[in-house]
């Protein structure tokens, strides 16, 4: 999906990579906008994805959601539109050409503002809540526009929100403008099921019961069921259970929790279930999952002592 490059995607390159010096997520100091710089391809990690636009520079990432399989590289945008748990992998990247992105966190808010000036109405199906598409020159230029400021500090507060509203404009004017409308309309599936997950999301560690959820965002159990699953890929318990499984690994890993006591921690009462569900999510039991990304990391920080001691 990599496109030909142009002087402004060029552009875009050299911007990131300037503020982007090493490997790693980097917060800028604008407000929901981060640069993301990877020097080669990875094992896969969870997360979860928060509505905001994903644009890749140079490189590609893959991007998993249930069963549905996203990938995209440069002059390619993600697109997602609700809280969703996620793995991903990043496919192609090198120390000569790095991957390099930017994501730009979106306020549900500002959408609302602008509907009425981008015309349309809200669509009547319900669409994924992640999207793949080709970005624009216009999407590029106000990218582009938006990382300059951070080497203008004193013009954010001024002209930050204008060019945040252009960026949410070309969205609402482009090929996945039924997200983000769907987003911003209280009376829609989206921003129901929307309402659910966030509900999900702090509530991972207790039982579930379908019919209380559907209650607490004004559904029915058939409908809950129907569009949760045509926007996030999963059900609500498969939605759950993701969560469970990500804070479980995500314990073990920076908490050094063991395994029983991550399982216990985000709700699982059997350790054996535990095990089994872990094993089908990661391809690995706890122990050996978490013991082989434990080694990957102290070889990589190995290697980078290495280099500099030879440096």
């Amino acid at each position: 999906m990599t496109a030909s490059r142009t002087p402004r995607s060029q552009e875009l390159i050299d911007l990131i990579a300037r503020f982007a010096k090493e490997d790693g997520d980097h917060p800028t100091a604008i407000p929901g906008v981060s640069v993301h710089r990877r020097s080669g391809t990875g094992t896969k990690s969870c997360g979860a994805y928060k509505p905001s636009l994903a644009l890749i520079a140079q490189g590609a990432k893959q991007v998993v959601l249930g069963d549905d399989i996203y990938r995209y590289g440069g002059a390619d945008y993600l697109l997602t539109s609700i809280d969703l748990p996620v793995t991903t992998q990043i496919v192609e990247a090198s120390e000569e050409k790095p991957y390099l992105s930017v994501t730009f966190g979106i306020d549900t808010t500002r959408i609302a503002s602008l509907l009425e000036r981008a015309g349309g109405g809200v669509p009547a199906s319900t669409a994924r809540g992640m999207t793949v598409s080709s970005v624009t020159a216009e999407l590029e230029d106000a990218a582009i526009r938006l990382l300059k400021l951070l080497d203008r500090p004193d013009d954010i507060p001024a002209l930050l929100p204008l060019i945040e509203q252009e960026i949410i404009y070309r969205l609402l004017t482009g090929p996945q403008s039924a997200r983000l409308r769907q987003m911003a309309v209280t009376e829609s599936q989206s921003h129901q099921i929307s309402r659910a997950c966030v509900w999900l999301k702090e509530h991972y560690a207790l039982p579930l019961k379908i019919e209380d959820l559907a209650s607490r965002v004004s559904m029915s159990v058939s409908s809950l069921h129907h569009h949760f699953k045509a926007i996030t890929a999963m059900s609500p318990m498969q939605y759950q259970k993701q969560l469970r499984l990500q804070e479980a690994r995500r314990l073990m890993l920076e908490d050094m929790l063991d395994a029983g006591s991550a399982g216990h921690q985000v709700g699982y009462e059997s350790q054996s279930q535990f095990s089994r569900e872990y094993a089908r999510q990661f391809g690995e039991p706890p122990l050996r999952d978490v013991g082989r990304v434990r080694r990957s990391l102290m070889d990589r920080l190995t290697s980078g002592m290495e280099i500099l001691s030879e440096g």
